[in-house]
């Protein structure tokens, strides 16, 4: 596999571009927003730029990592000659199977496709395809080019070669690729969301505050940062929207998410994207300090 095609440019998308662009794959951005793709690049760029500041790459990495990238809004022109196309749009289970009933259409009939849904089931999307078994999970962590984990994902139809091509390649690009099965969150989310589901509830019991919680986790058991301001950097409304595929999928009270959860996400208040979350983001350089946490 050489051509990657990545579907959506936003953070998770242009992370996973970024890192296979690194590693000297050839990729296409794509995204129905020209907007998206210019802020994607620029965020690469900045990302890039941090890492040569840091000496863990060289300028001429950074050049030839830009060079590997092409944006295009032409979805079909995109998937045209990937050997890989690895989808990163928004976590909605209707966009996701028309963006797989398209790439049915039009990408190769030998072309590995992959998801990298955080929580909806890989078999689910794989109805799209008039081959299921040639879809699969790819779950990169955020930040992408930083966090080594892939948790890889099989679905109930997804082949065993596709399986071991994928988690060559997440080796090839300096990841660790971990196999899971496909029930609802997988694992990383099944464990992580009722977590942080579980924080929310605390605070809103009023058992201790936002910046208690979150120091109790970190000091005591060495997170690197609290539940609270990881569901900030998250995402609130992706973090109910997890709870609801767990809770939906398990129909176990356990996973309820918090009436706190979500009044914050009625209201708004989604954390770093939207400027305001348990921590406020408005006036300060809070969003980026989470992130160099991670670099």
């Amino acid at each position: 596999m050489q051509n990657i095609t990545v579907i959506g440019a936003g953070t998770m998308g242009n992370g996973i571009a970024h890192t296979f662009a690194q590693h000297g794959y050839k990729v296409f951005l794509n995204d129905i927003s020209g907007e998206a793709l210019d802020k994607a690049i620029t965020t690469i760029e900045t990302n890039l730029d941090r890492l040569v500041a840091k000496e863990k790459i060289s300028q001429d990495v950074k050049t030839s990592t830009l060079e590997n990238i092409v944006t295009t809004v032409d979805l079909k022109q995109s998937v045209a000659k990937a050997d890989l196309v690895v989808e990163a749009a928004t976590e909605n289970l209707t966009l996701k199977l028309k963006i797989f009933k398209s790439l049915d259409d039009y990408s190769k009939d030998t072309a590995i496709l992959a998801t990298n849904t955080s929580s909806i089931s890989i078999t689910k999307i794989a109805t799209a395809l008039s081959n299921p078994g040639r879809l699969i999970g790819m779950h990169f962590m955020n930040p992408v080019p930083i966090m080594p984990l892939v948790e890889v994902i099989k679905g109930y139809n997804t082949s065993d070669t596709i399986l071991k091509q994928i988690m060559s390649l997440c080796e090839s690009i300096s990841k660790i690729p971990v196999e899971v099965n496909d029930y609802p969150g997988f694992i990383a989310n099944r464990i992580l969301m009722p977590m942080i589901n579980e924080a929310i509830e605390s605070l809103f019991q009023g058992v201790a505050g936002v910046k208690e919680i979150d120091s109790v986790m970190k000091l005591g058991m060495a997170h690197p940062m609290g539940p609270l301001q990881l569901a900030d950097f998250i995402g609130l409304d992706v973090c109910l929207y997890i709870m609801n595929v767990l809770y939906d999928g398990f129909k176990n009270p356990k996973y309820a998410p918090c009436p706190l959860l979500i009044n914050m996400v009625t209201a708004g208040k989604l954390g770093v994207k939207s400027g305001e979350g348990f921590y406020n983001y408005s006036n300060s350089k809070k969003a980026e300090q989470v992130a160099e946490q991670f670099s």
